[in-house]
């Protein structure tokens, strides 16, 4: 099977593609669109956030669960849009805290592309979603194969910050090796979770990490 996928993340889950599982959720997404249902992000797009970070190039992670679920929104990076389109509240609320943290002015675009180009994997644990409906591929084997991600992520890079904001990218901490990775964790930044994650200043402690690990810092502003 050709799975659309940056070379050396091809090569780093080869095994994961040859999978029942993998071989299934394929064939869904096959009748998904032979049913004539609408699926986001468009194919091209379910792997860019791969494509755009590279293994070699990871030093940060932040984790989402779903991508957006409306027309024109998800574009397989997590919390982020396309150019020209509002920016969701979460993404509203992550700016003012990259203001608040780093005294800096977001411009509020909302295309995180920037950050991925840099080393930050935009990773949803969910890689589409059916227009409308809300977790609606949860369970067709994408979190077995994100896993699959952050597991390797974790056994075979160093010195990685992993962004865990909310409860569901919480649960993931299990899959990390914490004795050779930074976890930091934060509430959600949707407003559904008040003003928890205002203060949490995630953005300038990676930074401060990724100096200590000998590397660039992230430039978070867009």
């Amino acid at each position: 099977m050709d799975v659309k996928i940056e070379q050396s993340w091809k090569e780093a889950l080869e095994d994961e593609f040859e999978k029942p599982y993998f071989e299934d959720l394929v064939r869904f997404l096959h009748q998904e669109k032979a049913q004539g249902n609408t699926v986001y992000p468009p194919g091209k797009q379910i792997f860019r956030a791969f494509e755009l970070t590279p293994v070699s190039s990871v030093k940060v992670v932040i984790l989402g669960q779903d991508p957006y679920h409306g027309y024109g929104q998800a574009m397989g990076l997590s919390f982020s849009v396309p150019d020209g389109v509002p920016a969701p509240p979460s993404l509203k609320r992550i700016f003012r805290e990259i203001q608040d943290d780093l005294g800096i002015t977001m411009s509020g675009r909302p295309n995180l592309e920037n950050w991925a180009r840099q080393g930050v994997l935009l990773l949803n644990s969910i890689l589409t979603v059916r227009a409308g409906e809300p977790t609606s591929h949860s369970k067709i084997g994408w979190t077995t194969f994100t896993d699959a991600v952050i597991r390797y992520i974790s056994d075979n890079l160093d010195g990685i910050v992993f962004l865990l904001w909310g409860g569901y990218a919480k649960s993931k901490k299990a899959l990390i090796d914490t004795s050779r990775h930074h976890v930091l964790e934060a509430a959600h930044p949707s407003p559904l979770a008040r003003d928890a994650f205002f203060g949490c200043r995630h953005f300038s402690k990676t930074n401060a990490i990724l100096i200590q690990e000998g590397k660039t810092p992230i430039d978070w502003q867009l």
